[in-house]
């Protein structure tokens, strides 16, 4: 059976029991994801008050620990992305999980309990390897949910499984709240020796419950088969690809796929469109503009995103308690419960209203409007920053919370979204997973930026160490983003593609066309729409 009947059924295809499953394996790793990677916000305030006590954890290791499992991620993304287009996605899909999860254990058991510079190093050492793990998932998650989707709501499921980035969110706070509760609690009348061993082991515990969804999929992780267009475009094994897609969907007999379909051109020949390499000449001239508008929008986007989730506990408090009141739990419970609401308001909402409209409005549409209105929001909150402050230098205006809010609804709803579906649409088959992990590690490399620029851009002097960051820095540091978001609007307008209802085959036709002279192979868009109702059944 050629590759394109196979594809064409994939096509079309309709929704059916195993799409949903690949959205929940997919999808709780990218749960994992987000937990390991934004719980490191209160565990961070709870090792300056184990460990540093009234010295606090200077900015030069607050910014290491922001950036370690980022560069990490952007390495990962690198390297998995690359390995899943030589050997394929499904035998570096469980290494990734593997790594992901038994690094997020080992975080908790970082070696030492009362020297701080070597639980800080020994944490930082499994950070970095935790790094690798989480960057390495997100171009196997992208690039398998949108190689077993139809064409037709290919964006809703890869989006799906981006959504649930926002549970990991919400659960890492949770969890946190949780934990720092229970041990307070339990502490009470506890000697300070007691409790100092007590706190050693709630963050400990916190960083090492992310991993148990995780693992919990590796079983069914592991019995996914190869995507079919991996198998039959880059292994040239279309029968096999065949096979595989029926042991997880229902597809009728070859047979009826081709009395509805014309026939396909010869093969092409191996001076053809698999004949060019990765970053060729040949590739930039048909590829180039694709992937720098990728790279560059999830560059900007994270600049912005990672700043704002990251460093909620710098510019927001809702809490009345003095800084010198609280102790090792209410710190840290106060940093989880800020970022909880805002995921429960803003980012949850804004992950699920892509979800919906993204097949609808197409990606382009969306992404730039998610730009321009985080734009608009951080300009509105930055000119007049001061004006929000209240006597205590801190932000109190309920009309400041619920701008800053916006600000992750409409990153969701917009370009963090959007750019972890494109890059997966974008590209044929044979680089799809690379040029995903490339898109991927530019946008590590902007959340670098961001979080590290502005912590240390709005670093306070050593008399003013524990208050909030300088008014008038922070208000600069709005600006700039509000810029950056500008640029994104700019990039999207002038270099992006739309990918909505464009078959993923469509990328490999680009290349015979530029390569071949045998003309008239039918693109996905050609396929009579009684293709729907004999090659699939439900």
């Amino acid at each position: 059976m050629p590759a394109p009947r196979v594809l064409s059924a994939l096509d079309v295809a309709r929704i059916q029991l195993y799409h949903f499953k690949a959205i929940i394996i997919a999808g709780m790793s990218l749960f994992t994801d987000a937990y390991d990677l934004f719980c490191i916000a209160p565990v961070l305030k709870m090792l300056g008050e184990i460990y540093y006590k009234g010295d606090s954890i200077g900015t030069p290791i607050l910014s290491t620990f922001y950036a370690i499992a980022l560069l990490g991620a952007a390495l990962g993304q690198l390297i998995v992305g690359y390995l899943g287009d030589r050997l394929g996605r499904r035998r570096v899909y469980g290494l990734c999980l593997m790594v992901m999860v038994l690094s997020s254990f080992s975080c908790g058991f970082s070696v030492c309990t009362s020297r701080r510079s070597c639980v800080m190093a020994s944490l930082g050492f499994f950070r970095f390897i935790l790094g690798l793990g989480i960057g390495g998932d997100y171009p196997l998650s992208a690039t398998i949910m949108s190689e077993f989707a139809n064409k037709k709501t290919r964006g809703t499921f890869i989006s799906a499984v981006f959504s649930m980035q926002g549970l990991g969110i919400l659960m890492s706070s949770t969890v946190t709240m949780a934990v720092c509760s229970a041990f307070k609690k339990g502490g009470d009348g506890s000697s300070e020796k007691t409790k100092a061993v007590e706190s050693d082991i709630a963050w400990r515990l916190i960083l090492m419950i992310g991993a148990i969804p995780a693992a919990f999929t590796f079983y069914w992780r592991m019995r996914m088969p190869e995507t079919a267009r991996y198998t039959a475009l880059v292994e040239n094994n279309a029968i096999k690809a065949e096979k595989d897609m029926k042991k997880v969907m229902s597809i009728s007999k070859p047979s009826q796929i081709e009395d509805v379909l014309p026939q396909p051109p010869p093969p092409p020949s191996s001076s053809s469109s698999s004949s060019y390499k990765l970053f060729s000449r040949r590739f930039f001239s048909l590829h180039g503009r694709d992937l720098f508008a990728a790279s560059a929008n999830w560059f900007l986007v994270d600049v912005v995103f990672y700043t704002s989730n990251l460093l909620l506990s710098q510019i927001l408090n809702l809490s009345n308690k003095p800084t010198s009141s609280t102790n090792v739990y209410d710190t840290a419970f106060e940093v989880a419960k800020v970022a909880a609401i805002v995921a429960v308001c803003s980012t949850i909402p804004g992950y699920w209203f892509t979800v919906y409209f993204i097949d609808r409005v197409g990606r382009v549409k969306i992404q730039i409007m998610g730009f321009f209105c985080m734009a608009v929001v951080y300009l509105v909150a930055g000119v007049p920053y001061s004006w929000y402050q209240s006597d205590n230098n801190k932000p109190s205006s309920k009309g400041f919370v619920i701008m800053y809010g916006l600000i992750f609804f409409f990153s969701n709803f917009g370009p963090n979204t959007t750019t972890f579906i494109i890059p997966a649409e974008l590209f044929p088959a044979r680089f799809r997973s690379t040029c995903h992990g490339i898109s991927g590690a530019s946008g590590k490399l902007g959340a670098i930026v961001g979080t590290v620029g502005f912590l240390w851009g709005t670093k306070r002097d050593e008399e003013h160490k524990d208050a909030f960051p300088d008014v008038k820095r922070v208000r600069v540091a709005f600006l700039i983003l509000g810029g950056v978001c500008i640029a994104g609007v700019l990039v999207t307008y002038f270099f992006t593609r739309e990918t909505m209802g464009r078959s993923l085959e469509e990328n490999e036709e680009e290349d015979d066309i530029c390569n071949s002279s045998a003309p008239g192979s039918p693109s996905a868009s050609e396929i009579p729409s009684s293709v729907a109702t004999q090659s699939i059944v439900f």
